[in-house]
């Protein structure tokens, strides 16, 4: 199936770059996480059903966006997500939000309950941010003390190594990282891997999303880092949470914290065997999920709200 990587300027001055692959009349948008692009969903692209047609977007500050204003918030990420679907004429769609997407993907659904059909969170931040603490004297984080500035976060980024092998387009590190905490299992193979290590260090705002998922939280909970919005309470759509048993970013407990705030609108799937990146540890089950998800019809409970 045909993809093209295509891009539209917003009105708001940035330019964003997006995949689209043709398909039926389903509509499904995909929304990456942090450190990746839209190119991290190809095996997706590739093998989903035919019957859905696909856009998957790069947002603001990776692949082949722009980044001319910088972000604060995941929210910021989901006006410019809904300012693309203005341009390229989606009214109705379903979205799936891995990690940071799942964030981005929830706050386009608070926002815009017309238009978003169904919601999938693929190894997503919780409601309640994804949270960032201050290095304790052991050097491991202290959970007692949550950053609540910017300046935190700078300080606290500057310190991992993480953010000088962006900076420096450091493929080794990169390679590092994510055998130990995402293909800690499965690798993909060898030329897809390298061109997603080429996409990896192509994100120029990795200490803003730091920032906006720290301070991300739209439960009805206030935290050391932002109030809560209660913004979850306004998600109409289906909604179905999955999460890697062996997920090393995303916790139980954050997954606990989504379903709970969700409530009935959602349910629960845990990918046997897989890590933060299902695509590479079990492309079938995923899609699997995924798809009986997509064409199951909408029950009458999901109408609570």
């Amino acid at each position: 199936m045909k993809v093209e990587l295509k891009s539209v300027l917003l009105p708001n001055g940035e330019t964003l770059g997006y995949r689209e692959r043709e398909g039926g009349d389903e509509v499904v948008l995909l929304i990456h996480g942090n450190m990746n692009s839209s190119y991290h969903w190809d095996v997706m692209l590739e093998q989903l059903d035919a019957r859905y047609k696909l856009y998957a977007i790069d947002l603001r500050g990776f692949g082949i966006s722009t980044y001319h204003q910088p972000i604060r918030s995941l929210q910021q990420f989901s006006e410019d997500v809904k300012l693309f679907a203005h341009a390229v004429g989606l009214k109705r769609f379903a979205v799936m939000g891995w990690s940071t997407g799942g964030g981005v993907a929830m706050e386009l659904a608070a926002d815009w309950p017309d238009a978003v059909t169904k919601l999938i969170l693929l190894a997503s931040v919780s409601t309640r941010g994804y949270p960032f603490y201050e290095d304790g004297e052991n050097g491991l984080p202290d959970v007692t003390k949550r950053i609540a500035t910017y300046e935190g976060i700078e300080a606290l980024a500057r310190n991992r190594s993480v953010w000088d092998a962006n900076a420096r387009g450091d493929r080794a590190f990169m390679k590092l990282l994510y055998e130990s905490v995402i293909y800690d299992k499965n690798r993909p193979k060898e030329a897809r891997y390298e061109a997603y290590i080429d996409d990896i260090l192509t994100q120029r705002n990795l200490m803003d999303v730091y920032y906006a998922l720290n301070t991300f939280n739209i439960s009805v909970f206030d935290n050391e880092a932002a109030a809560g919005s209660g913004a979850v309470k306004r998600i109409a759509a289906p909604t179905l949470v999955l999460r890697g048993e062996r997920d090393m970013v995303i916790n139980e407990a954050m997954t606990t914290e989504t379903l709970a705030d969700l409530g009935d609108i959602a349910q629960f799937i845990s990918l046997k065997n897989c890590g933060h990146s299902p695509l590479v540890d079990d492309l079938p089950q995923l899609l699997q999920a995924m798809e009986a998800f997509l064409s199951a019809e909408a029950s009458i409970s999901t109408h609570h709200h």
